[in-house]
C-alpha cells in the first residue's frame, strides 16, 4: 500500500507526516492481532540471517536507527515490521522540545533527509516507562542517550549518568550519542582526552548499577562521519582503551556534496540518506580495518536496500540500520532487504551474515 500512501505522505510538511504515522503505529499497538498480522507479512525468518552479539541473538541483522521512535512508544510494532533490532531514542534526562520548527527537510531528488531536531523527546523518565516491556518485542531493543541542550559539555558525562541510572534496567544495549550536529558543540565531545573521561564515567556508572545487582548490558559509541581519519584513529584508540562494546557508523553529515537540490542543502542540520552511503560504507571500512575486528560495528547511513546493506556489511558492520531509507521505501523496506541478503549470501557462498562481515576490509 506504501506506493498510494506516499504521495500523501509527502504532500505534508516531513514532521507532520511522521507524527501521523506514529499515531497510526500507536493504534496498531493498541489493537489485538494487528501486531502478529504485520509480523506474518514483514518478517523473514531464516537461520543464515541471525547474528549473536554481546550474547544476544538478533534474528536477522537489519535494524530501525535512533530517531524515529525517540520516547519508546512503538517499538513492539517496528519489530513487528521485520527489523531484527530497534534502537530508541535519543533520550535525554530531562525532557526538551528540541529546535524550532520547520526542522525536517525532505531533498527528493537526492533522496535524502536534513533535520536539525535537537533531541526533542520526553525525558528518560516517560521513555523507562514505556519501556517496561521492552523483552515482549520479540527482537533487541538498543537506547540511544545524550545529554540536555543546557548541559554544558564539562557536565555531559552527569547526563548520560543520569540517563543509565533512570533506563539501565531497560533495553538489551545502550547506545552514547556524541557525535550529533544538532546540539551545541556535541561534537566536541569525540576529541580524544573529552571522549575518553566521558567513556570512563558511563563505563563506572554501568559498572556501579551492575555491582547493585543489575545485568551488564553493553555500551556502544555512536560517531560521526565528518572526522579526520587521525580522528577516527583516536576515537577508535579510545574506545578499545575503555572497553566500549562497539562502535554505530556514523550519523548524520554536515557536508552538502553533490546534492541536486541546492534550495534544500542550504539548510542547518545532518544530512542523512542516498549521499551519505558511500562515506558512511568508507568509514565502516577504516574503522573496521583501524579495530582489526576487535569490536563490532553497526552500520548506519543511506541504506535503501539488500545491496546498500551488503556493502555495508562486507566493510566491516555486523549489523546495519535504515532511518531515511524508509521514508523513502515504506514499511516493507526491512522485508525486502532480508530478501536480497539472502540471495547475496547465497551467490557468494555464505552461510550466515558473519562469514561475510569485513570482506572487503581484508
Amino acid at each position: 500500500m506504501y506506493p498510494l500512501l506516499k504521495p500523501y505522505l509527502f504532500s505534508l510538511d516531513p514532521e507532520q507526516a511522521h507524527e501521523r504515522t506514529m499515531a497510526v503505529l500507536r493504534w496498531a499497538s493498541r489493537t489485538p492481532g494487528v501486531k502478529r498480522l504485520l509480523a506474518n507479512v514483514y518478517c523473514v525468518r531464516e537461520k543464515s540471517l541471525e547474528t549473536e552479539l554481546w550474547g544476544i541473538r538478533f534474528p536477522n541483522p537489519v535494524g530501525l536507527a535512533a530517531g524515529f521512535d525517540k520516547n519508546a512508544e512503538v517499538y513492539h510494532v517496528l519489530a513487528a515490521l521485520g527489523f531484527g533490532f530497534v534502537e530508541v531514542g535519543t533520550i535525554t534526562p530531562l525532557a526538551q522540545p528540541g529546535n524550532e520548527r520547520p526542522r525536517l527537510f525532505r531533498l527528493i531528488e537526492d533522496e535524502a533527509v536534513i533535520n536539525r531536531m535537537g533531541f526533542n523527546n520526553l525525558g528518560a523518565q516517560v521513555a523507562g516507562e514505556n519501556l517496561r516491556s521492552y523483552q515482549q518485542a520479540g527482537v533487541p531493543i538498543g537506547i540511544n542517550i545524550g545529554k540536555n541542550k543546557l548541559t554544558p559539555n564539562e557536565q555531559a558525562a552527569n547526563d548520560y549518568q543520569a540517563c543509565l541510572d533512570t533506563l539501565y534496567p531497560y533495553g538489551h544495549f545502550f547506545v552514547v550519542n556524541i557525535s550529533s550536529p544538532n546540539t551545541p558543540n556535541l561534537r566536541d565531545l569525540q576529541q580524544t582526552d573529552r571522549l575518553r573521561l566521558l567513556l570512563r564515567q558511563v563505563k563506572a556508572k554501568a559498572e556501579q548499577l551492575e555491582q547493585a545487582g543489575a545485568r551488564r548490558k553493553p555500551i556502544l559509541v555512536k560517531v560521526a562521519p565528518d572526522m579526520s581519519d587521525e580522528q577516527m584513529r583516536d576515537v577508535v584508540q579510545v574506545a578499545l582503551e575503555e572497553r566500549v562494546n562497539g562502535i554505530v557508523a556514523t550519523n548524520t553529515t554536515l557536508s552538502r556534496e553533490g546534492l541536486k537540490d541546492a534550495a534544500a542543502a542550504r539548510q542547518a542540520g545532518g544530512l542523512s540518506g542516498r549521499p551519505l552511503a558511500a562515506r558512511s560504507t568508507a568509514w565502516i571500512r577504516e574503522i573496521r580495518q583501524e579495530l582489526r575486528g576487535r569490536l563490532p560495528i553497526i552500520g548506519v547511513g543511506g541504506i535503501f536496500d539488500g545491496d546498500d546493506a551488503y556493502a555495508k556489511i562486507r566493510a566491516g558492520a555486523n549489523l546495519v540500520q535504515v532511518y531515511t531509507g524508509m521514508i523513502y521505501r515504506g514499511p516493507g523496506i526491512a522485508r525486502a532487504i532480508n530478501k536480497r541478503l539472502l540471495q547475496l549470501l547465497a551467490r557468494d557462498g555464505f552461510s550466515s551474515v558473519a562469514q561475510a562481515v569485513g570482506i572487503d576490509a581484508e
